[in-house]
């Protein structure tokens, strides 16, 4: 009774009327995303928990709708939504409920949003009172399931500190804040698809000693450096691009307007797009798989992190004349091009995590798709691609110009979002008959 309230008292507001033309773009479950991302950055949520985040609010939104018109195996809550119930209304109180839990200060925001799209759905002649209300107390009773389920998976917002080690190759505080590991909670977090945290665990990083790091070494300090004389101005600028953002952001705006436009050609598991292309289901499960993958690559990637425990350029390169390897020469005043981030070096993070993007959307959209990108943090600045491959390039060389990753672990972290991802795409959502 009191959500069936609720909507009737949104659904009166008129002037809400005026506003929704302006924000709806090109469903309930595009639009919900976008809120959500924004959500994150005026949050200040950090790339890492961005993840977690998204997953909990698309495997929201996916298993509201699929629990209405029961297409595909679900995240987790098994199809119950009522005989004639909106999946629309479902869709937006699904990510409307989760996202006022996880960012209580943004309620009034959301409450306002929330509006707008119940005002639009009320609006449509095929839509009824009765199956919109059955709509919204579905959507609140998977987002409740979903959000209890993960408040059990192991995420601890603030985890004893981890401070690494002072042996040779071991990671260690760097500069400029020398602050704890972050995130080492995620090594061991429940995942949403793949079996383990370690089950896609890469090789490692090279030995110290061996040619191949000390490969990785002499580029990273060459074209890392902060004064670097051959990084060219296109490279300081994709690097700057890659990492003002989270990827979860920049992925999912490329979802969201791949989607909009309409143009998925490629096959999937259960045959030919055909008449279902940019269905609220269709696209429910494109953002759902995304996010999913993309949050099961990063538990793998920080699960790979701590284990390995690898040190930073920032700091393997001042002690270069420890590391037992006379190709390595040591530059004690060396600085990469931006602040390394507080974690331990192999395998990066965003080429993990990119890789597992790059899969689920070649999958949808094609791998030769062209496609651009824009940063929330960057305003202007656009990066234009021929396929997703040529972007998975990008990202790899985008660490290391910037001074924080060797080599081996952009090129070890994407092949296991790579390998997270077609796990990911062959186990999960998958056609229920």
């Amino acid at each position: 009774m009191r959500l069936v309230k609720r909507f009737c008292l949104l659904v009166l507001s008129l002037t809400i009327v005026l506003v929704a033309s302006s924000i709806v773009r090109a469903d309930e479950v595009t639009d919900w995303n976008q809120h959500m991302l924004r959500a994150g950055t005026v949050g200040g949520t950090s790339p890492l928990v961005m993840s977690r985040v998204a997953a909990i609010i698309q495997a929201s939104v996916f298993d509201a709708v699929n629990g209405i018109e029961r297409k595909y195996t679900p995240v987790r809550v098994p199809p119950g939504g009522a005989a004639g119930a909106s999946p629309r209304a479902a869709a937006v109180e699904a990510a409307y409920a989760a996202l006022v839990v996880l960012y209580p200060a943004q309620k009034s925001t959301f409450d306002a949003r929330l509006a707008v799209s119940l005002t639009a759905i009320a609006s449509d002649p095929h839509e009824t009172s009765a199956g919109m209300a059955s709509g919204i107390a579905w959507g609140q009773t998977v987002a409740n399931d979903i959000l209890s389920w993960r408040a059990t998976d192991g995420f601890t917002p603030a985890p004893p500190p981890f401070l690494g080690g002072t042996a040779v190759g071991e990671w260690r505080p760097t500069p400029p804040g020398f602050m704890p590991g972050a995130g080492p909670q995620f090594a061991y977090m429940t995942p949403w698809v793949i079996g383990a945290p370690s089950q896609f665990r890469p090789g490692g990083p090279p030995a110290l000693t061996s040619a191949r790091y000390a490969a990785d070494f002499n580029e990273t300090k060459t074209m890392g450096n902060i004064s670097s004389s051959l990084r060219t101005a296109d490279e300081t600028i994709y690097s700057w691009f890659w990492a003002a953002s989270t990827a979860t952001y920049l992925w999912n705006q490329v979802a969201d307007s791949l989607i909009e436009r309409g143009d998925r050609d490629e096959d999937d598991d259960s045959g030919r797009w055909g008449e279902r292309r940019n269905s609220l289901l269709e696209n429910a499960r494109v953002l759902a798989l995304l996010d999913l993958a993309m949050a099961d690559a990063a538990i793998a990637c920080w699960e790979a992190k701590y284990h390995y425990v690898f040190w930073r350029p920032v700091t393997a390169i001042p002690l270069g004349d420890t590391d037992g390897n006379p190709a390595t020469i040591a530059d004690p005043s060396w600085l990469p091009l931006f602040a390394t981030p507080a974690h331990p070096e192999y395998p990066s993070g965003h080429s993990t995590v990119s890789g597992a993007a790059a899969v689920v959307l070649a999958r949808f959209f094609g791998e030769k798709r062209h496609f651009t990108m824009d940063n929330d943090l960057l305003i202007g600045v656009t990066r234009s691609f021929s396929s997703f491959s040529q972007a998975l390039d990008e990202v790899k060389n985008a660490r290391i110009f910037a001074g924080i990753h060797f080599r081996s672990a952009c090129d070890d972290g994407q092949t296991t979002g790579i390998q997270v991802a077609n796990y990911v795409l062959d186990n999960a959502l998958l056609p229920a008959h």
